[in-house]
């Protein structure tokens, strides 16, 4: 059968004019540098992507604060990343302890479970983190080999305060630890050898401020081995560690790499490079400091105490009466600034990694907020 080909509409037609600054969890704005190398194509096969992956290699060593060499980008989210991770670790009969504080907490425990694992899951009294304490009562009276954690839940805006005690802890213990960082890497002190972190991995779209699709993985050089050894079969194809590592460290091919985000995530580290993560880790701070008093100022709450606050990705009470969708449409509509809900919890979220914090962001962000909740809500 023919068909006559459909009539075609143009993005220039779709996308909205003026652009939305992008102020939620993720995605986040991305410099001009970043844009560029995100529309650059050429052979993902030989020297000149090579020199790539060892340069960006040594810049995410710096980053991660690790001397592994085991480095690797996954064309895939973070949730890519973290299915490589656990699809390395576990297998029927592999037993998992979850710290569980939200949804991407119990991404880990989901694909436990898919992979025939077994799962035991530490979750905070109230709104808190999990402590050394809660961790420890468990590991004295059951054996485990793989904890995963969180270190910023972004759906609720927790930080896990005790996560470099508890990653110590669980490797006292002999388990293989992973961590999710991925709203905290380069917004915050993330010590990937000094926190005996065997696994971690982000987002590009996060605080590297690169593209969305493209995430970022290390692997401690002992669980590296580990993997390497293990006598089960793996469930996946393009997240094998294994086959991946032909690409990564022997230049050999794998699958067509996402060359665009893998040269995303180069010059996205590269700048973070240049800042240094000294000036970096301040310039974050003091942008959510910012915004968590002006917030304060407008009258509205927060979602998780001071205590444990996520500064990069900050968790706001949406008030009594106030429509959260409403609150977000109304801020893209008339101020081309877009925010964050949330999954379940009557909060709103705006993100503070990389390019969003910028004075310039911030100030409109709030002069956005406040116009929706002055003229649709009720009067601050």
């Amino acid at each position: 059968m023919n068909y006559d080909p459909p009539k075609t509409v143009t993005l220039s037609a779709i996308l909205p004019n003026p652009s939305i600054l992008l102020m939620g969890a993720g995605p986040v704005p991305i410099s001009e540098e970043v844009k560029k190398a995100s529309g650059i194509v050429f052979s993902h096969l030989g020297s000149t992507m090579q020199t790539i992956i060892k340069n960006l290699q040594t810049m995410a060593r710096y980053v991660f604060q690790t001397n592994s060499t085991r480095i690797l980008a996954v064309a895939g989210p973070a949730s890519a990343s973290m299915e490589m991770a656990m699809s390395s670790l576990v297998w029927p009969g592999r037993k998992v302890l979850v710290v569980n504080l939200g949804t991407f907490s119990q991404r880990f425990k989901d694909m436990t479970e898919g992979l025939g694992g077994s799962v035991t899951e530490v979750k905070p009294l109230g709104i808190n983190f999990v402590t050394e304490a809660q961790v420890k009562s468990i590991l004295e009276k059951e054996s485990f080999d793989v904890l995963t954690i969180v270190h910023g839940e972004t759906s609720c805006g927790i930080q896990n305060m005790e996560l470099s005690k508890i990653t110590k802890l669980a490797k006292s213990y002999g388990l293989k630890v992973v961590v999710d960082v991925v709203v905290t890497v380069s917004c915050m002190p993330v010590l990937m050898d000094e926190w005996g972190i065997d696994i971690m991995f982000t987002g590009g779209q996060k605080g590297i401020s690169a593209i969305a699709g493209i995430s970022l993985i290390a692997f401690s050089e002992s669980v590296f081995e580990f993997i390497q050894n293990r006598k089960e079969l793996f469930p996946h194809w393009c997240l094998d560690i294994r086959r991946a590592w032909k690409f990564w460290g022997l230049g050999e091919y794998h699958y067509t790499a996402p060359v665009p985000g893998i040269l995303a995530l180069y010059e996205g580290l590269r700048l973070i490079c240049e800042e240094t993560l000294e000036v970096r880790f301040e310039r974050h701070l003091k942008s959510s400091l910012f915004l968590q008093d002006e917030i304060e100022k407008m009258g509205l709450s927060f979602y998780a105490p001071r205590s444990c606050r996520l500064n990069s990705v900050v968790a706001i009470n949406t008030p009594q009466g106030v429509d959260t969708k409403a609150l977000i449409a109304h801020m893209i509509k008339f101020s081309s600034v877009e925010i964050s809900g949330a999954f379940g919890l009557s909060i709103f979220r705006i993100g503070q990694m990389g390019e969003q914090c910028r004075e310039e962001n911030v100030q409109r962000t709030l002069a956005a907020l406040k116009l929706a909740l002055e003229v649709n809500f009720f009067n601050l």
